[in-house]
């Protein structure tokens, strides 16, 4: 159906052939002029939020779009048309066809009329008199004469049997009749069930007020001469805080009580108390009564924990300057000490003579013995380089299949391109034990093995990326495994069992996997300044000595912060060491001093590490500020190698 046509096209059917359609026909008359334009929404009846993402709002006759009136009126043109317009107060938006539309007279005024609550039609009167249909007089005639029903003076049936069902469920006891009200009065008696003999909470919780200190001699009027201030002593009452005097009065001396006047502080301090009473809080705290002992956790007792290195047994004399690193053998035979007076020694560990001495010419900074005990190679940093040294100690097969060894290797047909140079030793040098030199740009500063013993990492003093080096001594290849600095490397490790690297730097520990080439973890060391670092033989745990005198236990599997941090040294610590078999750890300090703790690791993931101190090693002297700079595990025996600034390299068994 059509919706209301326009005025202008009102014709009667007749004047359209063909047309069906019985009211007035919207359809333009063929004899009038142009037809106007159909404004109106011939959408029908349905909700316009459907159209509100279109730009159009309905379809004309012709089946084409009607599209909406442009709006494009931000706030601001709002607020200036509410201003400057007139008839802003009477214009309204058609949600139909989304124009704006101005009121008329008539519509405002039948808008304010139904907010009145009146009639929307001016001339309906609400108060026109009724038609009194039915009379209010009594007629003689009844208007209906209809007979009365039957059911209206039968008893209902519907009704006796909704009786009988209820009459039914009374006897079973389904419903139960209302009780009665009580009328009992609301208050009661509050202490009727109280025991007589029993202590109220509140008078067991009740502290009585404190009572006011008697007055004392100075109070007299007449008081003794001693308790009288002198000029200095009155003086210095006056200037001292009102709470920090001991008396709140100056005592003073009257012949007879009738002169003494009137207290006048009386009002204040009566107030004071009267504070005192009700503002201060007066509880019974339960205290509890714990034993300061109790609350020290259970430590074994060191002698349990046998066995430990507990005394000085031997003192390896020979170096002139400070002793900066030492190296075992993997025999425990023989060990290796590198010093500041530009010389190595190797010294027979049973009787602490010196089997060696090695002239390096500059000073060693770090030593270390190849772990593999098929090869008798020792590894040493002087300034830029690492010298590679056969020692030829001990078994002569040994050292002699080394030498074969080293001898064997073959040249790559092509240059590579390596960040070191591999120099093979000189006569001279060759005669002395140096079998090859790895020169590199910059002074060197640690040197370690990996547990096979074919590769060794070094660690230069520069802060680029070229700061850890890892060579192959079979091939005689270098590479650098990082692409950028990660901050200023301290000291690196090679894990005992998995292919993982630590790099420890000043104040963080990284851990890296070799075969995937990417960083595994991030220990926070929350230290200022990383020193030294070691790894337990399990591989899980590792400790870290710093320079502020802090050393950090981390177990990997717990967590990137340490699992205990230990304070037990006064000075820094320079060098920390773990034993391979004995649970046992030390960590040597610019005190002077060796401490050794017992430290189990259990095979119980969930049982947390035992660490305890047992024993502090002393013996060393300290000289310029520095003390012990580094300890070293006897890899058999419970013995520990100290070497220090004063020299000396000490054996505690």
């Amino acid at each position: 159906s059509f919706l209301p046509p326009p005025a202008a096209s009102f014709l009667p059917p007749s004047r359209h052939p063909g047309c069906i359609c019985l009211k007035r026909c919207p359809l333009p008359s063929p004899h009038t002029s142009a037809p106007r334009q159909d404004i109106r929404n011939t959408v029908g009846n349905i909700p316009m939020e459907w159209y509100q993402d279109f730009p159009h709002i309905g379809y004309n006759l012709e089946g084409k779009r009607i599209y909406k009136p442009i709006r494009n009126k931000d706030e601001l043109d709002m607020f200036l048309e509410k201003m400057e317009n007139p008839d802003y107060w009477r214009t309204v938006q058609d949600k139909m066809t989304g124009a704006d539309i101005k009121l008329t007279d008539e519509q405002v005024e039948l808008v304010h009329r139904l907010q009145k609550g009146q009639f929307g039609d001016v001339h309906f009167n609400p108060y026109e008199p009724s038609v009194d249909f039915f009379t209010h007089e009594v007629m003689i005639h009844p208007v209906t004469n209809r007979p009365a029903d039957k059911r209206s003076f039968i008893p209902s049936l519907i009704e006796k049997e909704k009786v009988s069902k209820l009459v039914h469920a009374i006897k079973m006891g389904w419903i139960k009749p209302r009780k009665p009200k009580d009328d009992t009065p609301t208050y009661y008696d509050l202490w009727a069930h109280e025991d007589p003999n029993s202590i109220l909470g509140r008078h067991k919780m009740h502290v009585p007020a404190p009572k006011m200190k008697l007055p004392g001699h100075e109070e007299s009027y007449n008081p003794p001469p001693e308790y009288l201030l002198s000029e200095e002593e009155k003086l210095a009452w006056e200037q001292q805080e009102p709470a920090e005097r001991k008396l709140n009065f100056v005592p003073q001396q009257y012949q007879c009580l009738r002169a003494v006047p009137a207290y006048s502080r009386f009002i204040h301090e009566r107030f004071e108390r009267c504070l005192d009473l009700y503002l201060c809080p007066r509880q019974r705290k339960m205290r509890v009564n714990v034993d300061p002992e109790d609350l020290i956790p259970k430590l074994p007792k060191p002698r349990d924990l046998q066995p430990f290195p507990t005394t000085q047994a031997l003192v390896y004399r020979g170096h002139t300057s400070l002793v900066r690193c030492l190296s075992i053998s993997p025999s425990g035979q023989w060990l290796v000490s590198g010093s500041d007076d530009c010389t190595v020694r190797f010294w027979e560990v049973s009787t602490a003579r010196c089997m060696k001495t090695l002239p390096v010419g500059g000073v060693v900074k770090s030593v270390a013995w190849n772990p593999n005990p098929t090869v008798c190679l020792v590894a040493i940093c002087v300034e830029q380089s690492v010298l590679l040294v056969n020692p030829c100690l001990g078994d002569k097969l040994l050292y002699g299949a080394t030498d074969q060894l080293l001898e064997s290797y073959v040249a790559p047909e092509e240059e590579r391109v390596q960040p070191v140079q591999w120099v093979v030793a000189t006569v001279e040098e060759h005669s002395k034990g140096v079998r090859l030199v790895v020169q590199h740009s910059k002074a060197l500063k640690q040197v370690t093995w990996h547990g096979k013993g074919d590769y060794f990492a070094s660690v230069v003093s520069d802060n680029s990326n070229m700061q850890v080096l890892i060579h192959q001594t079979s091939k005689r290849w270098s590479q650098n495994p990082f692409r950028k600095s990660k901050g200023l490397v301290q000291c690196v490790l090679f894990h005992p069992i998995r292919p993982y690297f630590f790099v420890a730097t000043q104040r963080y520990v990284r851990v890296y996997n070799l075969l995937k080439q990417e960083l595994t973890k991030k220990l926070m060391a929350n230290c200022k300044w990383v020193s030294s670092m070691a790894i337990h033989p399990g591989g899980d745990n590792i400790i870290c000595g710093s320079y502020d005198s802090k050393l950090a236990w981390f177990d990997l599997d717990l967590s990137t912060r340490p699992y205990q941090l230990l304070r037990h040294h006064k000075k820094a610590l320079r060098s920390v060491a773990f034993h391979k078999h004995y649970p046992l750890f030390a960590s040597g300090s610019d005190d002077g001093t060796v401490i050794v703790c017992h430290g189990m690791v259990y095979n119980d993931l969930l049982q947390n590490p035992l660490l305890v101190p047992v024993k502090v090693l002393k013996g060393h002297v300290p000289t310029l500020d520095l003390g012990v700079l580094d300890v070293l595990f006897h890899p058999t025996q419970p013995w520990v190698f100290s070497s220090g600034a004063d020299g000396t390299v000490r054996l505690y068994t």
